[in-house]
């Protein structure tokens, strides 16, 4: 109103001044700066003020200063903070600037007064502030019947809204009534409302002064129809008051009549239905009691007290989680075989262990026995199956299948949850997840075990004892529920990719089932059967639109990935299929048969190279086979001798284990010298250099010893050792042949580059049983005890007379299965 009452110093008209003096006559067309506003809005004759706070507005300011005027332009969208010409209004109101203020946050405050309405006809060049080049609009003069009659409505309209809105001042309707001026009367009003930004530049934009008082007309009779409801809901909520007051006394005279008689408040809506539900629920009987107690406690609570919250969480808890509810299992042994045979390939321990479980289950469910759930740790490398296989087991036993990850939780409460003292306190994971799974019994996967970390927070790992440990988790207590919570009937699996960060006591809650890395015939047939038909159905093709044979995957195992798992190869099979489905939506011509020369084309050049067989005998080298999480892989060791003064030299990145094979090795070639040959003082006038390929790869193990001694030997007695024959075995001082493990991966190693004899310790015939029949069929696998049997085999041609004992001919005795030893985690590869 103030602005109002501040243009009517005006006139009735603008101060006619000469051309170019501040307030004087504009020109039709010329330049100015523009100010752009987020939610304000000035009119013509108004006298307004504005804050103004942005970089770019204050120096449009201070430009439009010293012009002694400046074009307001409102802004498309109140919140960009950087508007373009293209983010304004293009008709707004040329102001003239008065009054500048500095306020004390910083911005600045000025006061302007409307000129006229104008139109951007061109935006100037970019500067640090907005310019334009502007054209006055003039407004059609209207004194007929009809626009004094819009104006009489607008005002009685204008009269109402202002009696029945508190925020406008009386003064409003009064300065209404002394303009004559219909477009000023509309733009009054429409300065006075308070309207959205829209509606407002609706009302600049028009410019004869009819129709804006028509657009007013309606904009007021909606006010007034929200003012006069509002009126009426106000008046309403007033009685309405009055009488909750009536009833609060009243039922604060009835709750203590109650609490007198020792009756169940019914007031409360929340606790009448907790307490249905709790009368339905089945639930424990210490959890049915606890329920009861908090309700009680909740009932007495006012409704603003700041427990009421906690309490009615609490028991919405106890309510959710499962305390009787199970799943029936599907205890159909042959139904569980099929399933996981179909769902995956190999894993024959695994698949094993589960249908024992089965078959123990149904036993003594029929003879009414109880059984303790096993708690079973999946262990091996990443991409193997282990929490796939999981999800295959709870669908063959028919029960739920959840899962939570371990990885990165260093906070005990993750698995215990908070006390019921902290703000915003939770139960832990189990308890949040045995909500989801909604039943007593379901398959509980804990993924990536191995990856528990403990710091100032606790240690989650200690946590997990009573969870994993049979004789204590029917009883298992969160720190949130504070109640015994029965957890035997879950199945839990666990997976890790190693044993080592596990705190003993935990890992002997669990029973461990090894997942070894899958070799090369596993991953041909698990691409074959699995992979290969899913990356063609989820990319799009038809299975005569491409043909991956096996010689392809080969390929790819053997170039294109090194992994244990096969998920690597997963992507690299999904990468062959996008480049056809490629071809195939561009219709171009393509072969739909992939054979291993188009690899390079679609795939670039290999990325690993796999071991393959020497063409000729050399002396000093022999072939050794080596075990990795990835599988086997040959290894050439090499020996050189040079002159010296018998220094042993060790390269390769051998660990401790390997190096002191080679110390062995040399030890009983010192000692045999005589028998083969070999003059006593080549050990004194020559340094011995043992060299194992591939030196950026960390080695370790006992098996290289007879492979180090048979290069060695060769080396002494410039005998070649035989190109096509790989070894394995631990060597002792008095050239005995001990046990090593990784025998299948090693056996698989050698079939795979090319190598069809393998010499392997006698005491390893029980490991044989792993080893594919196919493979066993194609090489010659010589069983040997002693150096002398490796190398009356190993050696292109006998050493001496004295040298020769008796071999026994290759043979493979079936025998039971053993696990073979595996190699620690910390090496990357044991030989």
């Amino acid at each position: 109103m103030r602005d109002w009452l501040m243009a009517a110093s005006f006139g009735d008209g603008l101060p006619r001044v000469s051309e170019g003096q501040p307030g004087g006559k504009l020109p039709d067309v010329f330049e100015a700066a523009i100010l752009p506003m987020r939610d304000q809005m000035v009119y013509p004759r108004a006298v307004s003020p504005l804050s103004v706070g942005r970089e770019r507005s204050l120096r449009a300011l201070d430009f439009g200063s010293k012009a002694g005027m400046v074009v307001a332009l409102a802004q498309k969208d109140p919140t960009n903070e950087e508007p373009r010409p293209a983010d304004l209004y293009p008709i707004g109101v040329v102001c003239n600037v008065g009054r500048t203020l500095r306020m004390p946050d910083g911005s600045t405050t000025v006061l302007v007064q409307g000129r006229a309405r104008v139109r951007v006809l061109e935006w100037g060049r970019s500067t640090s502030f907005i310019q334009a080049r502007v054209q006055l609009i003039e407004e059609p003069i209207s004194d007929s019947p009809a626009t004094e009659a819009l104006m009489r409505a607008v005002l009685a309209l204008f009269e109402r809204v202002v009696a029945l809105n508190e925020t406008l001042p009386e003064d409003a309707y009064v300065y209404a009534m002394n303009v004559n001026d219909p477009g000023w009367l509309a733009d009054m009003i429409a300065q006075t409302l308070q309207l959205q930004m829209s509606e407002r530049q609706a009302i600049l934009e028009t410019i004869d002064p009819n129709i804006r008082l028509q657009k007013l007309s309606t904009i007021l009779a909606r006010e007034l129809d929200v003012l006069e409801l509002e009126d009426k809901i106000q008046a309403n909520a007033q009685n309405e008051v009055d009488r909750s007051q009536r009833e609060y006394y009243l039922r604060e005279r009835m709750r203590a009549i109650q609490t007198e008689l020792g009756e169940l408040d019914g007031e409360l809506r929340d606790v009448n239905n907790l307490r249905n539900r709790l009368a339905t629920a089945q639930v424990s009987d210490a959890a049915r009691a606890r329920a009861e107690q908090e309700l009680n406690r909740l009932a007495q609570l006012p409704s603003m007290a700041p427990d009421t919250g906690v309490l009615r969480t609490y028991v919405e808890w106890l309510l959710d989680l499962p305390w009787q509810e199970k799943t029936q299992d599907n205890l159909d042994v042959q139904h569980a075989e099929t399933v996981l045979d179909e769902r995956h390939y190999g894993l024959p321990k695994a698949k094993e262990r589960i249908l024992e479980y089965i078959a123990v289950r149904k036993l003594t469910q029929q003879n009414s026995q109880k059984m303790r759930s096993p708690i079973i740790c999946f262990v091996g490398p990443p991409g193997t199956g282990k929490t796939s296989l999981a999800r295959s087991i709870a669908e063959a036993l028919g029960r739920k299948f959840v899962r939570m990850s371990l990885g990165g939780v260093r906070d005990e409460a993750e698995i215990r949850g908070h006390r019921r003292t902290y703000v915003g306190a939770l139960p832990g994971r189990i308890v949040q997840t045995m909500k989801r799974a909604d039943t007593l019994n379901p398959l509980f996967v804990l993924d990536e075990i191995d990856k528990l970390g403990e710091d100032f927070r606790g240690d989650p790992s200690a946590a997990l004892l009573e969870v994993l440990d049979p004789e204590q988790n029917n009883e298992f207590e969160d720190h949130y529920l504070d109640l015994p919570y029965d957890l035997s009937k879950v199945l839990w699996v666990t997976t890790a990719n190693s044993l080592e960060p596990l705190p003993p006591a935990l890992r002997d809650r669990m029973e461990i089932i090894e997942f070894p890395g899958y070799v090369e015939e596993e991953k041909l047939e698990i691409a074959r059967r699995f992979l290969v038909p899913r990356q063609i159905s989820e990319n799009g093709l038809q299975p005569n639109q491409i043909v991956i044979s096996d010689e392809v995957i080969k390929r790819l195992i053997r170039e294109y990935t090194y992994e244990a798992g096969v998920r690597e190869l997963d992507r690299e099979i999904a990468k062959l299929c996008r480049k056809v489905a490629r071809s195939v939506a561009e219709n171009k011509r393509h072969s739909p048969r992939i054979n291993p020369d188009m690899l390079h084309k679609y795939l670039g050049p290999p990325q690993f190279d796999f071991g393959r067989m020497e063409d000729v005998d050399q002396i000093g080298v022999a072939n050794g086979v080596a075990w990795s999480e990835a599988g086997g892989d040959l290894m050439p060791i090499e020996v050189s001798l040079v002159e010296g003064k018998g220094n042993l030299t060790l390269t390769g990145s051998l660990g401790d284990v390997m190096q002191e094979s080679a110390q062995a090795a040399l030890s009983f070639a010192r000692v045999r010298a005589k028998d083969f040959g070999i003059p006593a003082k080549i050990f004194e006038k020559s340094d011995i250099h043992i060299h194992v390929a591939e030196g950026a790869i960390p080695k370790d193990g006992p098996s290289a010893g007879i492979t180090i001694a048979t290069a060695l030997i060769s080396a002494l007695t410039k005998v070649p050792v035989r190109h096509d024959v790989a070894m394995t075995g631990e060597i002792t001082l008095r050239g005995r042949v001990l046990p090593i493990g990784g025998l299948k991966e090693k056996i698989l190693a050698a079939h795979r580059a090319g190598l069809r004899t393998l010499i392997m310790p006698r005491k390893n015939v029980k490991d044989l049983d792993e080893v594919p029949r196919r493979i066993q069929r194609d090489m010659t696998l010589v069983q040997v005890g002693s150096m002398d049997e490796v190398l009356n085999t190993a050696m292109a041609h006998p050493l001496t007379a004295r040298a020769r004992p008796s071999v026994r001919k290759p043979q493979v005795t079936r025998m039971a299965t053993r696990r073979p030893r595996k190699p620690t985690a910390k090496s990357k590869r044991r030989i």
